[in-house]
């Protein structure tokens, strides 16, 4: 008996003494990570500021706009009746019920990716939008077109908009973007009165959120439409006379994925998409064009953008999820519909080790960060360019791609051919990063309080064999380095830790890269 109580009181010493190495060494390792933050936020700044926008550029953006209903996923799944316990994870191209909202839903939520989805049923999405209101959802300004041409205002750009903007939507742009295409500043407060916006309901949800048996390894949102006017690109025509005066700098083109799954009569898909291709021919060479992709589910749609926006695009931009879809396209003709949430690492979350994963936060969160995905998405990045430089001829308005734009939660990587006139690379990829923070935390602001580092201390610049290893150094964050015929700039995030929205963070992230590099 002594001896088990001996042996009890050993057990009970021995943990005290661990919990206390445990409390001491959180509060050194905090106190580094609080140092490392604020060198890299110096670093990232003083590279920001190496750029002032001096002469004012005129930037084009199409196409499309709406209105963003942003409400928390899993209320408004509970409200709509859907049983958590019961979801399992089914991807669908379109929505029809609540079952099939719940299972698509299910299917993005357990890996924390973005996803967008079309529903054809209108009954379901007016119920959709009906009990949105009622759980006091925040209303913005949608849609990528006009979100990228507010950033590009304030970045210091004269813009032209091309959208169908009802009063509503012009009234949310910024003073220095002009609209055509229906509405907005080219037509009178009657005519923008009489346009019913498109609304895009935006399902939230952060890291570490449940539903189910599911846990969210990120913040992010589900989005779900069921646009009647931004899928047909009505303002394509307005907007190619509108560029014949306007002098831009910069054409940007957004928001195809609203033509993803929609119930176009036969051809019309293929005639809007010509009267695209047929604008974006004639624009002149001096001309810059920027292509954003976005979620598409539907293989035809991207092998039918590849064939007529992408080869008159200078430069694309994606996330970590679109540029696997692109690759795939490129290299097999299918598509993926889901790439990791976490393209730097590999993140347990599974509900049978969240006590164990608990545990090693709190003693070193870098342990969790033990398999670098940097390689990977250097690798398709390197392919996308290769490929599309290698296969597209320049005639009749082609172009071949000299710069490709990926940004991931944990980084910004920014690919520009050597000799374009793309300027300031380093500077826009430090450009990119600060503005992700500043977006999701919706503060101008960076508290380094409300940010972490979710990068390792090094990483390669490619799977194979011949790649180098390039150190993490906190005063100087943006690595660059020159391969073949391009420059490649990778700065990291400063991932905002409480997020106030996740929604247009890839377009504003893209136009303040572009700004920085006119």
């Amino acid at each position: 008996m002594t001896s088990v109580i001996r042996t009890s009181g050993s057990i009970v010493s021995v943990s005290i003494i661990i919990a206390l190495l445990a409390y001491y060494y959180k509060g050194y390792t905090d106190n580094v990570l609080k140092a490392r933050l604020q060198d890299v936020l110096s670093g990232l700044l003083r590279a920001e500021k190496k750029v002032q926008m001096t002469n004012p550029r005129r930037v084009a953006v199409g196409f499309g706009a709406c209105m963003d209903g942003f409400v928390n996923a899993t209320d408004l799944l509970v409200k709509l009746g859907a049983e958590s316990a019961a979801s399992i994870p089914h991807h669908y191209n379109s929505i029809q019920t609540v079952e099939e909202l719940q299972q698509v839903f299910t299917y993005f939520f357990q890996h924390g990716a973005a996803g967008e989805r079309f529903i054809s049923n209108t009954t379901l999405f007016d119920l959709i939008v009906k009990y949105t209101h009622e759980l006091d959802a925040r209303w913005e300004i949608g849609g990528n077109a006009p979100v990228m041409a507010n950033r590009f205002a304030k970045e210091g750009c004269d813009v032209l908009l091309g959208a169908k903007a009802s009063k509503r939507v012009h009234d949310l742009l910024h003073d220095d973007v002009k609209a055509v295409g229906g509405g907005g500043g080219s037509g009178s407060h009657d005519d923008q009165s009489q346009i019913e916006d498109d609304l895009h309901i935006l399902m939230e949800y952060k890291v570490g959120d449940e539903f189910g048996t599911y846990i969210s390894p990120r913040a992010n949102r589900f989005i779900v439409h069921s646009d009647r006017a931004n899928p047909t690109i009505n303002a394509v025509e307005d907007f190619s006379e509108a560029l014949k005066t306007f002098g831009a700098s910069l054409v940007v083109v957004g928001g195809l994925q609203m033509m993803d799954q929609f119930p176009f009569k036969k051809g019309e898909r293929a005639k809007r998409l010509g009267a695209l291709e047929n604008v974006l021919s004639s624009i002149p060479k001096e001309t810059k064009i920027h292509f954003e992709m976005a979620s598409f589910s539907e293989q035809s749609l991207l092998e039918d953008l590849v064939k007529t926006v992408v080869p008159y695009s200078d430069s694309l931009g994606m996330n970590e999820q679109e540029l696997p879809n692109l690759y795939s396209v490129l290299t097999n003709g299918s598509i993926t519909l889901i790439s990791d949430a976490y393209p730097h690492q590999i993140l347990f979350v599974q509900r049978s080790i969240r006590q164990l994963e608990a545990v090693i936060i709190y003693l070193q969160p870098d342990l969790l960060c033990s398999f670098s995905r940097v390689a990977t998405v250097l690798d398709h990045t390197r392919a996308v360019y290769k490929i599309l430089r290698q296969t597209i001829k320049e005639e009749n308005g082609k172009r071949k791609v000299n710069r490709i734009h990926v940004h991931t939660l944990a980084y910004q990587v920014i690919l520009v051919t050597k000799g374009s006139n793309w300027f300031n690379t380093m500077s826009a990829a430090a450009k990119a990063s600060l503005t992700a923070n500043r977006h999701v935390c919706g503060s101008n602001y960076i508290h380094t309080n409300k940010a972490k580092i979710i990068m390792d201390d090094s990483f390669s610049t490619t799977r194979d064999s011949n790649g180098q290893r390039i150190p993490f150094k906190s005063d100087k964050p943006v690595a660059c380095w020159e391969e073949n015929d391009y420059e490649v700039c990778l700065a990291p995030n400063l991932v905002c830790t409480e997020v106030y929205q996740t929604a247009g963070g890839g377009d504003n992230i893209s136009s303040a890269g572009l700004a920085m590099q006119l």
